[in-house]
């Protein structure tokens, strides 16, 4: 599938893509990597599918829990999520068709200080090859990305030169 900057962004402007949204308790996915696999291939599935008709997809995963996230796969021409669209004119030019590619973003509180992770999943080629692997993949991406969420420890604020300097005069 190739698209123009014009049409990507109209699509995404309008919200005129395929969307779909699961949502599941931490507990019932954490014991078990094939309940997980299962929501994986299907979001695999749906992106196959949008990619066979030629539409764009955002199809997430919502965890719930103590530390919960949100993992989503979008087909895009860049590693920007959908909410940012208006800034892929910055790095495209009108009137060429792109070809896309399959991201798989991570939102949480707890996975960074920007509390976002966004990472190419497949080319579309790649993942048209062969969605049982890619389903695999995305399987282990999640795991991968729920075990960081789990460990993750916010940075300390700082405190401000001000404060510093008073008890330094004290």
């Amino acid at each position: 599938m190739k698209i123009n900057l014009k049409d990507l962004t109209e699509k995404i402007e309008n919200e005129d893509y395929l969307q779909d949204l699961e949502t599941v308790k931490y507990g019932d996915i954490s014991k078990s990597k094939k309940k997980l696999h299962e929501y994986a291939d299907k979001m695999i599935k749906e992106t196959v599918a949008a990619l066979k008709h030629n539409s764009l997809i955002q199809t997430q995963l919502a965890v719930t829990g103590q530390r919960p996230a949100t993992f989503a796969l979008e087909i895009n021409i860049i590693n920007l999520p959908y909410s940012n669209y208006k800034k892929i004119s910055n790095f495209f030019e009108d009137g060429i068709d792109y070809d896309v590619n399959v991201y798989f973003e991570t939102r949480s509180d707890y996975v960074n200080v920007s509390k976002f992770r966004i990472d190419q999943l497949a080319t579309e080629k790649e993942l048209l090859a062969d969605p049982d692997a890619m389903a695999d993949i995305l399987t282990d991406s999640i795991i991968e990305k729920l075990k960081v969420i789990r460990e993750y420890q916010k940075p300390e604020k700082k405190e401000t030169a001000k404060k510093s300097e008073k008890t330094e005069k004290k």
